[in-house]
């Protein structure tokens, strides 16, 4: 992969969405909530402080991630749909 994230940023691989309900009702692809869970493919190198210092990230690559519905930016990268997302747009890790 050529897309390396800069600053605070990760690339997010989304997880797929739910099929069925927890009934077994099978959910068409029109109907289905966009994914707020995925794993992290890429990691940038942190924020600069304001003293120069690099701040280390808190997450690593493969880190199953939880985020905003609607935070982030959708890419292509080599065909498969990712999300560019700051640091501060991820909510939770699993």
């Amino acid at each position: 992969m050529n897309v390396k994230p800069l600053e605070d940023r990760v690339i997010v691989k989304p997880l797929g969405a739910e099929e069925k309900t927890a009934g077994g009702i099978i959910i068409p692809d029109t109907a289905k909530e966009k994914p707020t869970k995925g794993e992290i493919i890429a990691v940038g190198p942190g924020k600069l402080s304001n003293e120069g210092k690099r701040m280390p990230m808190s997450l690593k690559i493969g880190d199953t991630v939880l985020y905003g519905k609607y935070s982030g930016t959708e890419i292509s990268i080599e065909g498969e749909d990712c999300m560019i997302l700051r640091e501060s747009d991820v909510l939770a890790t699993f």
